[in-house]
């Protein structure tokens, strides 16, 4: 039969349990295997040594006639050369994906180390949904050498670009060691070392719409993570695997155990985020804060609840948009109002668990009173710039009815 989009269209299925094969009189190597639920799928069928070798192309009508015609030329093409594609096109199956080695990395070796949650973490944020399923066969330097200019474009800071090649580094070492690849595509990757400084803070004329867009926010989960993320000016790692057990409500204490900057941190609760998680707490009982439904236990990625918000607020939302807000930036929306409250550098470092050799010593002289006294003047005039407070008055911000 000559391959037409009429004629294949008007085949019929063949009895339950059977299957017809037809051959197209222009390449005749090139046939349609259709099943008894109406599949229809190309394949070139081909005499390779003893055995009949079947190289799938596509399915129809996804897959054109012409196009399945031009697709068995090239295959038609490497049998000519000597080869087997259909091995190939095996072996090539049998390759691990990027994510299927770092499981397996998690399993025999990362696992073991004590960064391995902040390797998870990275892995997620960068290399997860560009290289994930990419088959280590297919992933380049050219690849990772994008990923971490963007990265760098993003404003990501130096020591995070580095971790983030380093991290991709071992997984590929461990994959030659394991013999799943022979070559490292991280090696040899050079990263600019300039960080592009943002500033972007969530200004006191967008506070109103912020905080309307939020109080509109359908999922109550959602809007009480953007909200502490605002309120505790807190990293999103942090704020998502946060436990009842790091938190001290009648002290308004909440301590991380261990942040980005391999130090614990006591991050002071402003009355506000204290009713907040009062709330949560009835709600969810013991456990994680933020529960997930996911391996890690917590919610791990809020960043489409995050737009869903800024939309309805007309507040533009993304690292590569113009004026755009991302959720870091509420973290340093926090660190903003600290400053135009008075706040000194030392306070408002300490606050957010800034780490630098000029701070250090600073940070480590201050208790926890001043930079209370700093995280309150500053969440409440937010609060008020919001109009979702009067000066002196205690809220507790939810949905409207």
């Amino acid at each position: 039969m000559k391959f037409t989009k009429t004629a294949l269209l008007a085949q019929i299925a063949p009895e339950e349990g059977k299957r017809l094969t037809i051959y197209d009189t222009d390449i005749p190597k090139l046939a349609l295997r259709m099943t008894h639920a109406g599949t229809k799928t190309f394949y070139v069928v081909k005499r390779a040594g003893s055995t009949m070798a079947w190289v799938k192309l596509g399915t129809f009508p996804e897959m054109t006639v012409e196009k399945a015609r031009a697709e068995a030329q090239k295959v038609l093409g490497e049998f000519a050369t000597g080869s087997n594609p259909a091995e190939a096109r095996r072996a090539f199956k049998a390759v691990l994906t990027l994510s299927e080695l770092f499981a397996e990395y998690g399993e025999r070796h990362g696992s073991k180390k004590l960064a391995w949650r902040d390797d998870q973490q990275r892995f997620r944020d960068y290399l997860e949904k560009p290289l994930g399923k990419k088959k280590l066969s297919a992933i380049t330097r050219a690849d990772l050498a994008r990923i971490l200019s963007d990265a760098e474009k993003a404003g990501k800071a130096v020591a995070t670009v580095r971790a983030i090649r380093a991290l991709a580094s071992i997984i590929f070492a461990k994959g030659i060691e394991w013999g799943h690849l022979e070559t490292n595509p991280a090696q040899g990757v050079k990263i600019s070392g300039k960080k592009v400084t943002r500033d972007r803070f969530l200004q006191s004329d967008e506070m109103p719409r912020f905080f309307v867009a939020l109080t509109e926010e359908p999922s109550a989960t959602m809007r009480d993570f953007i909200l502490l993320a605002l309120l505790t000016g807190a990293r999103r790692a942090n704020l998502c695997a946060m436990h009842w057990q790091e938190i001290d409500l009648g002290a308004g204490v909440w301590r991380i155990p261990r942040t980005k900057n391999d130090e614990p941190q006591s991050v002071t609760l402003c009355p506000e985020a204290v009713v907040i998680l009062e709330a949560r707490k009835e709600a969810t009982g013991g456990g994680f804060v933020f529960p997930g439904t996911g391996e890690t236990g917590h919610i791990v990625e809020p960043r489409k609840a995050v737009e869903r918000v800024m939309d309805r607020a007309g507040i533009p939302f993304g690292r590569n948009v113009p004026n755009g807000v991302t959720l870091h930036d509420l973290r340093r929306t926090l660190g903003s109002w600290q400053a135009r409250a008075g706040a000194s550098l030392a306070i408002i470092g300490k606050s957010l668990n800034h780490k630098s050799q000029a701070a250090t010593a600073i940070y480590a002289r201050l208790d926890l009173d001043p930079v209370r006294q700093s995280v309150n003047q500053a969440t409440s005039a937010m609060l008020v710039a919001g109009e979702v407070k009067e000066s002196a008055d205690v809220v507790k911000i939810g949905r409207k009815a």
